[in-house]
């Protein structure tokens, strides 16, 4: 290889040995390694504050269980102290002082301690009634009966203590919780005594719930019955709201139920995205509370951690970046070089064997490799530029107009091709081809041609053929001309590489063959259909039998034409043909078909046409004619018809049958005394017209 690189080069390299050393792009490969060294110190720094997170959500979730319990218990223990104090009281109310309302209201005077424990306290009677009632304003009877309580029967059925669900009190309304004791003498229920706990000065569970601060990972406690129903909450607002409509403690909610709400004294850690949420028991009255705390403030401290460690990691990946970019922007700078001349490699503006950079290694052989490319593209574009221009010369000497056309454009066309389009000229150099530029459907004078041409050629093609076929194309001007295609593509293996068209002028073959077609199909003289195609018609609508419309034909015989063409002349007798041709068409419609069978003789083809239609038609048809007035140097020249009907019915068995049953009522219309209709159906002549 060192024999590509000139003497002074090679003495370069030798008093440059890094140069030379560093020409390894698999050095410069391990260099970029110690970029992945820096980015994997930093990724190890995010695992290790990751992994202290997991471990101190652990840590605060094990807490978070066991502070719950403890609010449990400690709960359970005021409940069952309250329900102790309000049990230390039943003593006093002996037979005599609930006899006595003065007695009653100097028992509840006398009860400082457990007024201080209850603000609410009354004695009911079994019945419901409330004969004393106190709390921080009043002491005295009330009006309220509390038999429809559910905790009041059920403190008279089971002659036991009782804590209410939360209810409403009927006094003041305000959401309150009943602890009830009842008064037995001989297991008898003579009385009910009761403390009510006020659940929005939170009396139930002072200093037990803590209300919301702005410590942010401060936990919240929530007390709830186990239908959810919110009897302490840190915004009292959602007191005797339900714990499903709490935004933080919500989805735990459903989570606990749909494990089948227990109530368990022991705990139960509820897993919810983004909180620590843990639920206890309270054994006894079987509430729940329920403590929730921020997960993301909990560990706050470990993202900033995670953000110090990451802001330190990217510092050091991007000083050691900035000397790594240094050293390779001098490593690299024969490749940079190199970069600058290849961009050069196709645009000519270099020899090929010029500007190339002076290098060893792997970009010294690059160099060699795009050295040999520039040398042999020069080649190959000079062997393309003479291929071309005989591919020129050729199309342009072809009598036939020849064209590439790919991605549906005209990529190439020759001189005869553009003579047929209307451009007689090649464009001058350096200026737009207008052929060229449009698309190839352009040519096609309906847009339906087209798609359909295109399907066309690709069947073709499918089958390893030439498309060949004959289309009406459209000039520059917008004149339209007849032409036969051919199409073949450039590679049947790679149809991207585009198709040829061999295009030839067929206006006048084409014109003449249309008129030969004509001729065959119709009279030259009156431009009717002639008897042939009266024959096919007629015999589709008999083949449609027995399911074929009504139709009918009209036999027409013109009577005197004879005198006509004796007196007068053929010409003249020509004229009056075109005349009863032209009064015949008049009587019918467009879509029915008016042919000249011979001679003077004439027939109509009235598809879905009843009897009594043609036959009115029929008379039409022979007024019209008897109404011809050509003018003659010896006076006025005129024709009469006969006329005969014969409709399609289930008898007919082929169009002969058909055909001969109109041509025999027409005789007989002749030989019955002329200008007359005659039906095949019934037949019974008319009289001729007056």
């Amino acid at each position: 290889m060192t024999s590509r690189v000139p003497l002074a080069a090679r003495r370069s390299l030798s008093a440059h040995p890094l140069r030379h050393a560093f020409g390894s792009l698999k050095l410069r490969i391990t260099l970029g390694g110690i970029a992945a060294l820096g980015l994997s110190i930093a990724l190890t720094s995010l695992l290790l504050v990751n992994r202290a997170e997991r471990a101190t959500l652990a840590t605060e979730r094990e807490h978070e269980l066991a502070e719950s319990v403890r609010t449990a218990a400690l709960l359970s223990r005021r409940v069952v102290a309250l329900q102790q104090a309000l049990a230390s009281v039943v003593p006093q109310l002996d037979a005599a002082t609930l006899a006595s309302d003065a007695a009653l209201r100097r028992f509840i005077e006398n009860q400082p301690y457990l007024r201080t424990l209850f603000p609410m306290m009354f004695v009911a009677d079994p019945q419901g009634g409330v004969p004393m009632y106190a709390d921080d304003k009043v002491i005295g009877p009330q009006n309220g009966n509390l038999a429809d309580r559910d905790y009041f029967q059920r403190t008279l059925v089971e002659r036991r203590s009782q804590i209410s669900g939360v209810v409403r009190n009927k006094l003041t309304g305000e959401p309150v919780v009943v602890f009830t004791q009842p008064v037995l003498e001989a297991g008898t229920v003579h009385a009910v005594v009761g403390g009510i706990l006020r659940l929005a000065n939170r009396d139930l569970i002072d200093g037990l719930v803590e209300a919301q601060d702005e410590n942010a990972a401060a936990a919240t406690l929530v007390v709830t019955d186990t239908r959810g129903l919110i009897l302490a909450h840190p915004d009292r607002q959602r007191v005797m709201g339900n714990l499903a409509q709490d935004p933080r403690l919500a989805r735990a909610f459903e989570a606990w139920r749909a494990i089948g709400s227990p109530v368990e004294s022991q705990g139960l850690v509820i897993e919810q995205p983004d909180e620590l949420v843990s639920v206890s028991g309270v054994p006894g009255p079987e509430w729940l509370v329920w403590r929730v705390r921020s997960a993301a403030l909990l560990l706050t401290p470990l993202h900033d951690a995670r953000q110090d460690a990451l802001r330190a990691a990217v510092g050091l990946v991007a000083l050691f970046s900035l000397g790594l970019l240094a050293l390779l922007g001098w490593l690299l700078r024969p490749l940079t070089q190199l970069r600058d001349r290849a961009r050069h490699l196709f645009d000519g503006t270099l020899a090929p064997q010029e500007g190339w950079p002076v290098a060893g290694g792997e970009i010294g052989s690059l160099v060699d490799v795009l050295r040999r490319v520039g040398t042999e593209r020069l080649q190959l574009e000079s062997r393309n530029a003479e291929v071309l221009g005989q591919l020129r010369s050729v199309m342009s000497a072809a009598p036939a107009g020849i064209a590439i056309v790919r991605d549906g454009r005209f990529e190439l066309v020759g001189t005869a091709f553009r003579r047929l389009f209307g451009f007689d000229t090649d464009p001058p150099p350096g200026t737009d081809d207008p052929l060229l530029r449009q698309p190839v459907h352009r040519i096609f004078p309906s847009p339906l041609d087209p798609p359909v041409f295109a399907a066309l050629e690709q069947q073709a093609f499918a089958d390893q053929r030439t498309y060949m076929g004959e289309w009406q194309l459209q000039r520059g001007d917008g004149s339209c001309f007849w032409a036969r295609l051919h199409s073949k593509p450039v590679d049947a293996d790679d149809r991207s590489r585009g198709t040829i068209w061999i295009v030839d002028d067929i206006d006048e073959a084409h014109a003449a063959h249309e008129h030969l077609k004509w001729r065959a199909t119709h009279d030259v003289l009156t431009g009717l259909a002639n008897r042939s195609v009266f024959a096919q018609r007629a015999g589709e609508l008999v083949a449609a039998l027995p399911d074929a419309r009504p139709a009918a034909i009209v036999f027409i015989d013109l009577d005197h034409f004879k005198p006509v063409n004796d007196l007068a002349g053929h010409g003249v007798g020509d004229l009056m043909l075109l005349a009863v041709a032209k009064a015949m068409t008049s009587c019918v419609r467009a879509s029915d078909l008016v042919a000249r069978m011979g001679g003077d003789e004439f027939a109509l083809l009235l598809d879905g046409c009843s009897h009594d239609t043609a036959l009115r038609i029929a008379h039409d048809v022979r007024d019209a004619i008897t109404a011809i007035e050509m003018p003659w140097n010896r006076g006025t020249l005129t024709v009469g018809a006969s006329l005969g009907v014969a409709s399609l019915t289930a008898q007919v068995r082929d169009t002969a049958q058909w055909l001969g049953a109109a041509d025999a009522a027409c005789y007989l219309a002749k030989n019955t005394g002329r200008g007359i209709v005659c039906s095949a159906v019934e037949p019974v002549v008319d009289t001729p017209p007056a």
